[in-house]
């Protein structure tokens, strides 16, 4: 009996730490215009997954997200700039919407770096794994990134500091990589019993979506 699949939802459920899929390098989009299967969802095209990434980004009150923390290993991720700190926005009542400066949904994107000097003085944090939240991430203090905007028409953004770390970590996402493993293991052997409650709520995740 084949699977019954939901309705594209306005706002997706966050992968969370432990699951697999956080650990894949996501594949490139060949078509832009093609529909595309979220694990569990009706195909949709991609312009709908990327208001989706969005608005769970602003109810999860984050500055980016990739089309990994979604369950979908695709080269895609959406990401704001807000009109004041966004570090200090993610943590108000204010909805996030009414301070977006710009939004990025960035198709296929690649990262060069423009300043190799690193910051590792802000805190960092990742809505896949929630209420960690760690200075020490080494980050390059400017890059530019190439990529395909929905339409398929290349574009090019250069950022510095705190928006050059959004996009380091959302591009650090379709590779596999999470915020933690920048950081020494004995940062991470603090947060051991709330990483493993992740990774059990992960599996029960995977197993309601699966079932």
């Amino acid at each position: 009996m084949p699977k019954v699949l939901r309705p594209h939802p306005a706002v997706y459920p966050l992968r969370l730490y432990g699951d697999p899929v956080l650990r894949r390098k996501a594949n490139p989009v060949s078509d832009i215009g093609a529909l595309v299967s979220v694990p569990g969802f009706e195909p949709v095209g991609l312009r709908q997954v990327a208001n989706a990434l969005l608005e769970t980004m602003f109810e999860a009150r984050g500055v980016g997200i990739a089309a990994p923390q979604v369950g979908l290993s695709t080269r895609l991720f959406v990401a704001v700039e807000y009109e004041d700190d966004e570090e200090e926005s993610e943590h108000q009542d204010t909805p996030l919407r009414s301070k977006v400066l710009r939004d990025f949904v960035m198709v296929n994107p690649v990262l060069t770096i423009t300043n190799k000097k690193k910051d590792d003085t802000q805190t960092e944090g990742c809505l896949s794994i929630p209420n960690i939240y760690e200075e020490g991430v080494k980050r390059n203090r400017a890059v530019r990134v190439d990529y395909l905007d929905l339409d398929g028409v290349p574009r090019t953004v250069e950022a510095e500091d705190y928006l050059a770390r959004v996009f380091q970590h959302e591009i650090d996402h379709l590779n596999g990589v999470l915020f933690l493993d920048h950081l020494p293991a004995s940062v991470t052997d603090e947060y051991r019993k709330d990483l493993s409650a992740l990774q059990r709520q992960a599996k029960a995740n995977l197993k309601e979506l699966e079932g």
